[in-house]
């Protein structure tokens, strides 16, 4: 995820006709509710296919050192859709971006959502976890367009922030230390903050043809805050 500020540009959605913009904003959330929908859907099938969710699971975790591998493709793989997203070449081209890292998205995702359902046997705690996610989303873009202030001074912070975040990462995979209840509240902080900024970009600076890196955007931010809020949900059903 990009914390710069590579969407300002003259013909912004800010310098749009009205109904220009609210064009942009629906196709934007549409397709963001969209990859939503798509996740879940994935996320479902992958859960009730063992054959697959299993061994999927499994190689994920072959070794102390393997989920910093997932993670390091995950990132690979991230970059690459993201880059297909904000292509010029072709709609489809951002389509197959958009695609590929919903896909991503609910591979990485399958570790925690198993282990919520299958091992705890609380599948209570994802809908727990989609809830607030959805209602802390719903309110930070509330303040970005109720506001209308360009939040495009956070990106050096979050910046240093992501950085500082991978590391801790990092270095407790390679260390072996749990990073604990007070990181995932800390994230869940972190990615609230990535979802303004996000917003904001998107009221200010993005044009108005690129709503599906817009959507992106917005769900790669969404899909992290629901991973630490179910972590967070889960740390706190574990210590009952």
């Amino acid at each position: 995820m990009s914390y710069n500020n590579p969407y300002a540009t003259p013909s912004s959605v800010a310098q749009a006709p009205a109904d220009a913009r609210s064009e942009f904003y629906q196709k934007t959330y549409l397709h963001l509710a969209g990859a939503i929908g798509l996740l879940i859907l994935l996320e479902a099938a992958l859960i009730m296919t063992p054959a697959i969710s299993s061994p999927l699971i499994g190689l994920m975790f072959s070794s102390p050192y393997s989920w910093l591998v997932v993670l390091g493709v995950f990132m690979g793989v991230s970059w690459i859709a993201d880059k297909w997203a904000h292509s010029d070449t072709s709609r489809g081209m951002q389509y197959l971006g958009l695609g590929l890292f919903i896909v991503a998205e609910a591979i990485i995702l399958l570790p925690m959502i198993y282990m919520a359902m299958v091992q705890m046997a609380m599948p209570d705690l994802i809908m727990q976890a989609g809830i607030i996610t959805g209602a802390l989303f719903a309110g930070l873009t509330f303040v970005a367009f109720t506001t209308k202030k360009d939040f495009s001074f956070m990106g050096g912070m979050l910046k240093i922030g992501g950085f500082v975040a991978i590391g801790l990462i990092v270095a407790s995979i390679l260390i072996g230390f749990n990073l604990g209840i007070w990181f995932s509240g800390a994230m869940i902080l972190f990615v609230g903050g990535t979802i303004l900024y996000q917003t904001s970009n998107i009221i200010h600076h993005y044009r108005t043809d690129q709503y599906v890196a817009a959507s992106l955007g917005l769900f790669a931010s969404i899909a992290t805050l629901f991973w630490y809020v179910l972590r967070f949900l889960m740390a706190f059903a574990s210590d009952d």
